[in-house]
């Protein structure tokens, strides 16, 4: 699916997200018929760096993408994450990649948010995303740009600030890019999908079925 332009500037008007109505379209391509991708692929970020929990010489890497707007997603980072976070990543067990997958404007700009107050700061980031996750119904639904204002505001940004963060062209390249990589090489379609040592698993899983896997490969 591919966004076209008008439907781009029409979605935008109608969340409030104005700021962004000089944007090229977000393109979604939901039906990539790439070859299959191999562990490397997964590892090497594109055009953003990669924000991430854990040391990097970990010996399992679990990488994430997802969508801001995704109910799947905000409802694994909130009854999942954790525990591994607090079984694997705090313990130094496993790296956690959180990768953009944004299936509206509306994610994209609450991607692009979350990157503009993190900067390259990985904790910080991941702070961000869970309190955007968190309030999910409020923002995702309803009163986007004012909430997403709010948000930038309580975390140090000034409004001119998060307006220019989400009239950031260039930013928005960089994600759309990095989303059309998963796509087209490494078959992401939905959200969440994970690579656990680049092995692709689709849909939110279980924290027994990541604790399986996990618990695998540290033995191996």
């Amino acid at each position: 699916m591919i966004i076209t332009r008008r439907a781009f500037t029409a979605a935008l008007s109608l969340t409030g997200l104005g700021l962004l109505a000089g944007f090229s379209p977000l393109r979604l391509i939901m039906d990539a018929s790439a070859q299959g991708a191999s562990a490397t692929d997964v590892a090497k970020p594109v055009s953003l760096p990669d924000m991430a929990l854990g040391p990097a010489t970990a010996i399992v890497t679990i990488t994430e993408y997802a969508s801001m707007t995704c109910p799947h997603c905000a409802d694994f980072n909130e009854k999942v994450f954790p525990k591994i976070k607090s079984e694997y990543i705090d313990t130094n067990k496993v790296r956690y990649v959180f990768r953009e997958f944004p299936l509206d404007i509306k994610a994209a700009a609450g991607s692009m948010l979350a990157r503009c107050i993190a900067k390259d700061d990985g904790p910080k980031y991941f702070a961000v995303i869970d309190l955007l996750f968190k309030q999910q119904g409020e923002w995702a639904m309803k009163n986007t740009a004012e909430t997403l204002t709010r948000i930038g505001k309580q975390a140090g940004l000034t409004q001119s600030q998060v307006e220019d963060c989400l009239k950031d062209q260039a930013l928005l390249d960089k994600i759309a890019a990095d989303q059309k990589f998963a796509a087209e090489v490494l078959k992401v379609n939905s959200t969440p999908t994970f690579f656990i040592n680049g092995e692709m698993i689709k849909g939110e899983q279980s924290f027994e079925e990541f604790s399986k896997r996990i618990n695998s490969m540290l033995k191996s």
